[in-house]
């Protein structure tokens, strides 16, 4: 039987990116895909690195937001170091992001969005509709209100995608497509491989889950297909009808500055159909066409379906839900994607490079333990004991904590305890990577 340091379950961004990083760390990597690279939620994805915009209420809210920001922050230098390495030049652009509304009850709603964002202390800017159309000529004058974020970005998820199989070939990880994969492989509890469709069976130390929304049919993760329906929409003239992202209740118009614009996206709850509907297309045009009139006399380029993948409650899943040995990748909100976050691949194998599970931190002995990021460790007072010993400030920003699946407000860190056998998931985004 075949041997691999590492199996990838899954050619999308994130699985692509963690085969990447592990290679590079000298581990023997294979990444499989059931169709081809790039072609499932990636090819249906806008590509919108937005924490603010999508910033939701709650301390959850604001601990996702925290990881957020600190992956928008590495996204030059991942994209830079990308770029380089599969000789292809890169997609990401930093012109903002306008939040806009059309009516009273929208503007309403921004007005408490804004107060919301002004205590997370992000930079965000309330605009007239003047300003707005001053920004973006082609809004339409009948804007209520805007809000501005400068800070946030967009990338081609086409061309991350292609630009990662390229390089994770260039660092030798094996990339097979049209390969499904049929079961995980257990010595006991442990994951131990997979057993492909046809049959075959390939052993490793570590199995990365990164099927998206198929993750479910392999591991007892609790993961739904949510559809999106996307418009690509393309200007005749070139650039120059809009610059930044728009964001409208329901929708969003992502300018790829080539006169290239995404129109997005549908939400719905339908399993694995993957049919392009009328009812869906007309809502999103109607909706931005308030907005920006001029996208109706642009062409239509393509029409693209995705399943994106949803959790219970929206948040991340971590490894505490999984068995020992397969690391499912965190789920996101279904209305997002999981291109995000490109700190994940080298916080995943940082540790597995140096012959163990995907953590920066050593098993100790002792008969009262809790699990960190799958490896035992003494237990703690609290999740704040916890992270001052691992050398984590408690206000450290870009970092998040699960306890047992489920995220933790920073509010309750000081306080929360941490009772033996707890499994605790500390996220953190890292430059670069």
């Amino acid at each position: 039987m075949d041997r691999h340091d590492v199996i990838v379950i899954g050619g999308g961004v994130i699985g692509c990116s963690i085969a990447w990083r592990a290679a590079q760390r000298g581990l023997r990597v294979t990444l499989l895909e059931r169709d081809r690279i790039g072609q499932a939620s990636t090819h249906a994805a806008a590509g919108m690195l937005a924490p603010v915009a999508e910033a939701d209420f709650g301390d959850a809210g604001r601990a996702m937001v925290d990881l957020g920001l600190a992956s928008v922050a590495a996204w030059p230098g991942f994209a830079a170091e990308l770029a380089q390495a599969s000789g292809t030049p890169s997609r990401l652009r930093t012109d903002g992001t306008l939040i806009l509304a059309r009516d009273r009850d929208e503007a309403e709603a921004l007005e408490r969005a804004l107060a919301y964002r002004r205590q997370l202390g992000v930079d965000v800017a309330r605009l007239l509709p003047s300003r707005a159309r001053e920004l973006e000529p082609a809004l339409a004058p009948t804007l209520r209100l805007a809000l501005e974020i400068p800070s946030e970005s967009t990338v081609d998820p086409r061309w991350v995608s292609d630009a990662l199989s390229i390089a994770a070939r260039a660092a030798g990880v094996e990339l097979r497509e049209q390969t499904a994969v049929a079961s995980l492989e257990r010595h006991g509890e442990r994951v131990c491989g997979v057993l492909l469709s046809d049959g075959e069976q390939l052993e490793a130390d570590h199995v990365v889950l990164a099927a998206g929304a198929w993750a479910a049919g392999l591991a007892d993760v609790p993961v739904r297909p949510v559809k999106g329906q996307i418009m690509h929409l393309r200007d005749s003239d070139g650039p120059g009808l809009l610059t930044r992202t728009l964001r409208f209740e329901h929708g969003y118009i992502v300018p790829r500055g080539d006169g290239d614009y995404v129109l997005g996206a549908s939400v719905e709850e339908r399993g694995f159909d993957l049919r392009v509907t009328a009812g869906a297309l007309y809502e999103l045009l109607r909706d931005a066409s308030e907005l920006v009139p001029g996208l109706l006399e642009l062409e239509v380029a393509e029409i693209a379906v995705g399943l994106r993948p949803g959790s219970p409650d929206n948040l991340p899943l971590g490894r505490g839900r999984s068995d020992p040995g397969v690391w499912p990748l965190p789920q996101r909100h279904p209305a997002r994607a999981d291109y995000r976050d490109p700190g994940a691949g080298r916080a995943r194998w940082r540790g597995a490079a140096r012959g163990r599970g995907p953590s920066p931190l050593r098993a100790a002995d002792g008969t009262r333990m809790i699990y960190v990021n799958g490896d035992e460790q003494p237990d703690a007072a609290t999740v704040a004991a916890l992270l001052e010993r691992l050398g984590v400030g408690a206000q450290a920003r870009g970092v998040a904590v699960a306890l047992d699946g489920e995220v933790l407000p920073r509010s309750q860190w000081q306080l929360a305890p941490l009772a033996p056998g707890t499994r605790v998931e500390v996220l953190g985004a890292i430059q670069g990577g």
